[in-house]
């Protein structure tokens, strides 16, 4: 145990570290989600960060230190929302058909996500500047970041909203579309994807992804509609309330 825990040190002090760290650990907790039929429960995501919260923890490593090489992943998530594109535009002519509903569906679940959030921390009379960080929690976390800052609340806190409710997303999804009596026929993994990518964004769309095709793609659109949405309303409103 000693040993370890001597390694583990002198490893933490490498400039590849977290990059080294985040692949392992992932690519476990990714095997135990497909050991486990990829159930919700076990999302290689919340066990990744658990884990590595957990060994940051115990080990007093710095976070600072720890991103110091976990910055290149960090660096692979704009190019990987991007290749979301492709997916979708396999299925263009779908799209075309049914832009106007996804556009209202998109505004309107958006202000509901945002709404919601925004109403409840409210009534629990919790500090301005926090209420507007829950404001943009179902927009990925950098663009929430941004926006938060643009209206007044604190972009660090913004992004650790964004990143539970996007966890809360991807592990109650199936649950809720199936007590919906939500179907799991091509109309079925439209609604499914749309919705998920709307209220729980990059993590939704993965799992979304990971689970059907076309409930991907359908997500990887809502989570674009909403970064537009997002950095365009919620600033808006945010403004005349």
């Amino acid at each position: 145990m000693t040993d370890f825990v001597q390694l583990w040190v002198y490893l933490s002090s490498t400039p590849l570290f977290g990059l080294t760290a985040t692949l392992v650990v992932y690519v476990l907790a990714h095997a135990f989600y497909a050991r486990m039929g990829q159930a919700p429960w076990a999302n290689p995501v919340l066990w990744s960060v658990v884990t590595l919260a957990g060994a940051l923890l115990v080990s007093g490593i710095a976070y600072p230190t720890y991103f110091s090489g976990a910055q290149f992943i960090h660096f692979l998530l704009g190019p990987a929302v991007v290749a979301l594109a492709w997916p979708l535009w396999q299925r263009r002519a779908a799209l075309r058909t049914h832009w106007a509903r996804f556009a209202l569906a998109s505004v309107i679940g958006g202000a509901a996500a945002a709404g919601s959030a925004v109403a409840v921390a409210w009534a629990m009379n919790l500090p301005l500047d926090v209420i507007l960080s829950l404001a943009p929690k179902s927009v990925t976390a950098p663009v929430a970041m941004g926006v938060a800052e643009k209206i007044g609340g604190i972009p660090a806190l913004a992004a650790v909203f964004a990143v539970v409710t996007g966890m809360v997303g991807a592990l109650s999804g199936k649950y809720l579309f199936d007590a919906l009596g939500i179907a799991t026929d091509a109309t079925g993994w439209m609604a499914r994807g749309f919705a998920l990518g709307t209220a729980a964004h990059g993590i939704g769309a993965a799992r979304a992804l990971q689970v059907n095709a076309d409930a991907g793609a359908w997500a990887a659109l809502a989570l674009g509609l909403q970064v537009v949405a997002a950095s365009l309303l919620i600033p808006l409103a945010a403004r005349l309330f």
